[in-house]
């Protein structure tokens, strides 16, 4: 009953497009706003939802979970899934909830789309919190081809494989898609020793209604890169620019995220600095499920 009073689902028009967006939200309006951003493309906000949206609430935010423009819960078959569309959809956000400041909470694609926004929108942004979130992609793609070439190398037709996708187009879904996909078949985004409470969350989550509508649109990977120049970038840079204009930046990854490499995690904690950083043991790609209470309190020490 709690959750049903403080938790209000929006379908909201985006007024210059008449485009509905799934939004929800949790807690009281009057704390300070987090507006979570999933990966992608293709993504969704429903393991957010279904297992860290509330319990963020509850420790005094106002969380604001959305699935962006073509993807999950917002379909649109007009969507064009560049970052320009989705600038225009936080914006909706904005001015939706009369929000001047918000904190961006970004996870693995979400990092690039809000990194983005901030250095575009300084004046909108309190606090970037990058979450297992991707910043330099190539090198994520080189780390983990890499890292399967050491993994096999007595095995030929696992190289011939990744010497295949290597030859690949870098600036393509193709390319994209077969990078994680190898990452995924490789236990990379698996915490290694799941705890009973780790357990609990993904197999509750599993038994939700939030799984029942974890939509992933297949098309929305090849539609950005056909829309999207900036298909393959590094955001360090804006990064770094983002500081200067000052907004604080923090950065919280799994130390077994499989897709990252040390030196890519020293350089984005180089940049946000030794006390906004946090790196999880026994963690993966989705920490705020896997390491959950690790996570949710250094959200609550940075941000409050």
């Amino acid at each position: 009953m709690k959750q049903l009073l403080i938790a209000f689902f929006f379908i909201i028009s985006i007024f210059a497009h008449g485009q509905n967006l799934y939004i929800k939200t949790y807690g009281n309006k009057k704390n300070k706003t987090v507006i979570f951003i999933h990966g992608g493309p293709s993504g969704n906000a429903t393991l957010f939802e279904g297992t860290t949206a509330q319990k963020l609430a509850d420790l005094g935010f106002y969380v604001i979970a959305y699935d962006r423009r073509g993807e999950g819960r917002s379909a649109d078959p007009n969507a064009t899934f560049t970052y320009n569309e989705a600038f225009q959809d936080l914006n909706a956000i904005y001015k939706k909830y009369h929000l001047k400041k918000a904190t961006l909470l970004a996870h693995s694609f979400g990092g690039l789309v809000a990194t983005l926004y901030t250095e575009k929108y300084p004046q909108k942004v309190s606090a970037l919190v990058l979450a297992g979130a991707l910043f330099s992609q190539q090198e994520t793609y080189d780390h983990i081809l890499n890292s399967l070439k050491k993994k096999y190398s007595g095995d030929s037709d696992q190289l011939n494989t990744i010497s295949s996708i290597e030859k690949l187009d870098k600036n393509s879904s193709e390319y994209r898609k077969a990078c994680f996909s190898l990452a995924g078949d490789n236990g990379f985004f698996k915490m290694p020793n799941p705890t009973e409470e780790s357990k609990k969350l993904y197999d509750d989550y599993a038994a939700s209604e939030f799984f029942k509508t974890n939509i992933r649109n297949k098309i929305a990977p090849v539609l950005f890169y056909q829309n999207e120049k900036k298909n393959n970038i590094d955001t360090r840079s804006s990064l770094k620019k983002i500081k200067t204009d000052g907004v604080s930046i923090y950065a919280i990854y799994g130390k077994e995220d499989g897709i990252f490499s040390t030196e890519q995690i020293s350089s984005i904690r180089n940049i946000a600095g030794k006390n906004h950083f946090a790196l999880l043991h026994n963690c993966s790609h989705y920490l705020f499920v896997d390491q959950q209470n690790d996570f949710l309190s250094h959200l609550k020490k940075w941000l409050k």
